[in-house]
This record gives structure tokens, C-alpha cells and sequence, in this order.
């Protein structure tokens, strides 16, 4: 059966006054039609420009896409047009963007903003992009939603905003919905609320889902596959609960021993992954993640490691086996663990 969405080695770059930077790496992934994939990964790691890459969001120039093929049902979207990605942006698939304060036009109203697509793609007139605004509006958890048509973004508190963007990005029913880490800004309890509501809508909706975040507490009960980045470039891919259970790469085990538990008891330490992210200028010729990782040793200093089969449905770009290796460990396990790594 072929893929919703193929992407092939897909690199971009931006083009800067202090060099070239590196930003995405020769990325390869693909989407199901009806499944949601997590992206994963700190700032800087590129999951926000690869996904801004495949519908050419990224500000041009600087920014470059430099190679690659992003192809979605049937068409490679690296070589349309303009026009022709006009008619794919914003109705076949369609992206929520973290902050819906700064993504909303703060001097239109609501209804106007839902109500632009509905007659641009959908070919509606005013009568019937309205009663459809309402209905979007109704389906995202806002009450009074007639009587709200007519507000303006600040009147909307930071959940109800987000939820007005899902309506948006919902409206012309489309086969693919990239959620840029919708979440962040918001408090944990409507966190929840968010991922709840997305959760619900795809189930009635059937549509693909593509999830950016740097937090995998999120992603949990949300995405069937979650893919893991690092300066620009996959380290892990598997399905939800072989990253949970067994990770494979020492990054993606940073980032689960990063998480709070609260059912493990106060016995259980959160380990931070020392250093700092690597500098984008300079591609690295070794493994990017080879200054910040306790299992590093010589062949990882040489040749950075591609994506490799790791076990079923599980890739990782790692020369350390991590086998066995616990994700919740005590200080005594933690001095003890790096030794058989390699």
C-alpha cells in the first residue's frame, strides 16, 4: 500500500552571515494515511524546520532546501509551484503552530480567519463558511461558539486559541495534520485537554497526524511511531513502545531519564544529559551526540553511524549496544551502566 507521506533524504540549509547552517541532514521517513507520528527532540534538532520543509514554510532565503523528495499521494512536493502548493497548504494538509497568539491575525475576527479557507479552498460563500466556522468551533470544545464568530484573538484565553487553530487547521478536512509542539505554551492540565481533543478528532476523522515535541511524556498515549532528531538528523525510529521500553540510542535514553515518574518513588533519580547542543555550522564527521553520551568510545569519534535495524520495526544510529540497558536506574546502577556499552 503506498504511503500518505515518503520523505526522501530531504536536507535543508540556511544560509547565513556566518556560514552555512546545517539545519536538517538527510532526513528519510513516511506516514500512513490514519497513523500519528511523534517527532522528538530538544530545540535546535531540526524537527520544526524538516516538517516546515515539506510544505516550504521556512523563510527563502536564507533558508534553502538543498535536496531530497517529499512525496504526498503521488506528488513530489519539492517541485511544485507555488499556485500548485497553494492548493495542497491549508487543505490537504494543514499545520498547527505553537504559539496561536503570534499565529492568529490579532486585528480579524475568528470567524473571519476560519471562514478565509473555507471560501479559498472549498469554494463556500459567506453564508455557508460561516455555518461551517460554527460547527468547526462546536467540534473543538468551544461554548458559544455563533456568539464567538465575531471575536478577536485576546478575548480567547491560551487553550481556547489553540483550539480555534485546530478548527483551522481541521476546516477543509485534511489528510494530513502537522502539529508543531501545539502544547507548549500552555499550563499541563490543558495539556491534556489538547492532546485529548486531538486524539478524539482523528478517530472521527481518520486523518494522518504528524506530532513535534520535545517533551515524550506527551506522545505516550498520542502517537502509534515516534521518531527521535538530533542535530538534524534521525537517530531512532520505532513504534511507541519500543522507545518506552527499550531505547536504543543514548540520546532518546537521555530524554526518558529526563522525565519525572511518579510512580517509581523518590528512589528513582531524573538525569540530566550534560553539555549543550552541537554547533549547526559545522557538520560533524564523527556522531553529533558523541560529546554528551556516556557510552561514547573510539569508533564513535571516526564515522558517524547511519540508521541501522536494531530490531523489529526499530532503527537507531548508534555504534554502542544498549541492550539491557535500564531506563530508570538508581545513582549506584547509573556509575555502574557504561561499562558493557560498547
Amino acid at each position: 500500500m503506498p504511503k500518505l507521506l515518503e520523505v526522501k533524504n530531504l536536507k535543508t540549509q540556511f544560509f547565513t552571515q556566518d556560514g552555512v547552517v546545517h539545519a536538517v541532514n538527510g532526513i528519510s521517513y513516511a506516514v500512513d494515511k490514519g497513523e500519528t507520528v511523534a517527532i522528538v527532540g530538544e530545540s535546535g534538532s531540526g524537527k520544526s524546520v524538516g516538517v516546515m520543509s515539506l510544505i516550504r514554510l521556512i523563510p527563502q532565503p536564507p533558508g534553502k532546501i538543498v535536496d531530497g523528495e517529499v512525496w504526498f499521494d503521488g506528488q513530489d512536493l519539492v517541485k511544485l509551484s507555488e499556485d500548485e502548493l497553494r492548493e495542497i497548504r491549508g487543505n490537504r494538509i494543514a499545520m498547527i503552530f505553537q504559539d496561536p497568539m503570534t499565529s492568529l491575525n490579532p486585528v480579524l475576527t475568528i470567524g473571519r480567519q476560519i471562514t478565509e479557507a473555507l471560501e479559498l479552498h472549498l469554494h463556500m460563500n459567506k453564508d455557508q463558511a460561516r455555518k461551517r466556522a460554527v460547527q468547526l468551533l462546536e467540534m473543538v470544545g468551544i461554548p458559544g461558539a455563533e456568539s464567538r464568530l465575531d471575536d478577536y484573538p485576546h478575548q480567547f484565553s491560551g487553550g481556547m486559541r489553540q483550539r480555534v487553530m485546530i478548527a483551522m487547521g481541521l476546516s477543509c478536512d485534511p489528510q494530513l495534520l502537522i502539529a508543531d509542539e501545539p502544547t507548549t505554551a500552555l499550563d499541563v492540565t490543558i495539556q491534556a485537554q489538547i492532546v485529548d481533543l486531538v486524539r478524539r478528532l482523528q478517530e472521527e476523522l481518520g486523518m494522518a497526524i504528524i506530532w513535534i515535541t520535545h517533551d515524550l511524556g506527551v506522545v505516550a498515549g498520542l502517537a502509534q511511531r515516534v521518531i527521535v532528531m538530533y542535530s538534524g538528523f534521525i537517530v531512532e525510529e520505532s513504534d511507541v513502545n519500543g522507545i518506552y521500553a527499550q531505547p536504543r540510542h543514548p540520546y532518546t535514553l537521555g530524554l526518558l531519564r529526563s522525565i519525572p515518574r511518579l510512580d517509581l518513588g523518590r528512589q528513582k533519580r531524573l538525569v540530566p544529559i550534560e553539555g549543550l547542543p552541537p554547533d549547526l555550522l559545522e557538520p560533524p564527521n564523527h556522531c553529533p551526540f558523541a560529546p554528551r553520551c556516556q557510552f561514547v568510545f573510539e569508533k564513535c569519534w571516526q564515522e558517524n553511524p547511519p540508521l541501522m535495524e536494531v530490531g523489529l520495526n526499530h532503527k537507531a544510529a548508534c555504534w554502542a549496544d544498549l541492550t539491557g540497558v535500564k531506563v530508570h536506574v538508581t545513582e549506584a546502577e547509573l556509575q555502574g551502566e557504561t561499562q558493557g556499552a560498547a
